[in-house]
């Protein structure tokens, strides 16, 4: 039996790339109205979504020069990177230091030709969720389609088997459970932004709820 980090020939994978969010380089990580936890949290709306991998599908459609679906396994097989970052709740938490391992939100540029015309991003999730990203937001350095938290596989309550992270805005944008992205030329606020939530959110600027 192969261990973790180890192919199926025997020799060992390659060390994944590690991309520092650079809010970890600030000199005070902790944006203004939040407080430091050490647990993470479980937010969402709704209940857990228990998805089976077997039936789980990722679709890249939209404004995209050929519209593209992955099944599990052929996601997991997609170059991966870890990322280090803090995470922002817009209920005022903040947990430092979290390191995710997944696919790149940039990988996707080499799956399909964006077009140029596309300006937004809206990403969708079981139940029905989605939210809304400008696509300068979605393709950070830092931004990753995460399947692992500190080294261990999601759980069904942080979003298994795929969640969106976007460590530079506040933590509603890190979709749980996602299915796929669209690429748009015009915005389309998701369900929190819809319900009140600012439609951008920087947690630096407290962009917290709409006017």
């Amino acid at each position: 039996m192969r261990s973790e980090g180890q192919l199926e020939n025997g020799e060992q994978m390659p060390e994944l790339e590690l991309i520092r969010s650079p809010d970890v380089e600030r000199e005070n990580r902790i944006p203004p109205g939040q407080r430091l936890v050490n647990q993470w949290p479980v937010l969402h709306y709704g209940q857990v979504q228990r998805i089976d991998p077997s039936g789980w599908k990722f679709s890249i459609s939209g404004l995209v020069e050929k519209e593209l679906w992955l099944d599990y396994r052929e996601f997991m097989s997609l170059p991966r990177v870890r990322v280090l970052s803090d995470v922002h709740c817009v209920t005022g938490w903040s947990k430092l230091d979290n390191l995710w391992e997944g696919v790149s939100a940039s990988q996707l540029k080499k799956l399909v030709r964006i077009l140029p015309e596309a300006r937004f991003v809206i990403v969708h999730a079981a139940g029905g969720f989605t939210t809304n990203l400008q696509i300068s937001d979605f393709f950070e350095t830092d931004v990753v389609f995460a399947v692992k938290h500190d080294g261990k596989p999601l759980t069904p309550e942080h979003g298994f088997p795929v969640r969106l992270v976007v460590p530079r805005l506040y933590f509603w944008k890190s979709a749980k459970w996602v299915t796929g992205v669209e690429f748009t030329a015009e915005d389309r606020p998701g369900f929190w932004e819809s319900h009140g939530y600012h439609n951008r959110g920087d947690p630096w600027k407290e962009e917290r709820y709409s006017e």
